[in-house]
């Protein structure tokens, strides 16, 4: 039987990267996504031909409490969880409205919670599992202008490590990858001179790409068992 993997926000960039990468390694897939589902199912569609694994195709608010719990009806074996789910927002403090802010933590670190209280009990009877969050180097060391994701990623890590004491004896792990620049949409709002000023400040001279992230993911996934509770930053030597 194939082991079983579980991506939040997989219809692009790193998402859509790491469920190929994890197709492709022989693992069936639960995928999920906000607007895009269509081209979600047809990613599926593909993946499934190319790779002969079976891929469950959902349009899910990973901020949404009884959306999540609607998806996890339909789950009934969960080797990995990945909390890739993500949305950005800049601007001033001063500017957000309360809804703007809620609905950052919401996606970010409320979605790990939604997650995570149900992955647990498929892995607790199954002995073991890996959970593993899609962070950033914002949670590291804050960004201006990017407050509430940095907020959300911040808390994201805290709770990265602090679910990984907990679950450490039950042989579920939990890590995270603080991901630097990465070439995605989601990095698709700054300008080619905002874009130029990063690249000029990464030593490695250039923005990670979608494929490098999710060849690490499948690494910590896949690394020794006593691997818990870290965040490991992927930056091109930035931090």
């Amino acid at each position: 039987m194939n082991k079983t993997v579980l991506i939040t926000g997989a219809s692009r960039g790193i998402g859509r990267a790491m469920a190929e990468i994890f197709a492709a390694a022989g693992y069936d897939l639960a995928l999920t996504c906000l607007n895009n589902i269509e081209e979600l199912e047809n990613l599926g569609r593909e993946l499934e031909r190319k790779y002969g694994i079976s891929c469950q195709c959902s349009a899910v608010d990973a901020g949404d409490c009884e959306a999540v719990d609607t998806l996890f009806a339909r789950i009934k074996r969960l080797d990995v969880l990945i909390n890739n789910a993500g949305i950005a927002h800049m601007g001033l403090l001063q500017d957000m409205s309360p809804e703007q802010w809620h609905r950052i933590i919401a996606t970010h670190l409320d979605g790990c919670f939604y997650t995570c209280r149900h992955a647990i009990p498929l892995m607790l009877s199954q002995g073991r599992g890996h959970i593993l969050n899609i962070s950033s180097v914002w949670g590291n060391v804050g960004a201006s202008m990017e407050v509430a994701y940095s907020a959300a990623k911040g808390g994201v890590n805290s709770f990265t490590r602090a679910l990984a004491k907990e679950l450490a004896p039950s042989h579920i792990r939990v890590n995270a990858i603080a991901c630097g620049v990465i070439d995605t949409d989601m990095n698709r709002c700054l300008s080619r001179e905002e874009l130029e000023i990063l690249r000029q400040e990464i030593p490695a001279d250039r923005l990670g790409t979608p494929q490098e992230v999710a060849a690490l993911a499948l690494q910590l996934v896949q690394s020794p068992g006593y691997l818990t509770g870290q965040i490991i930053t992927m930056d091109g030597g930035w931090n």
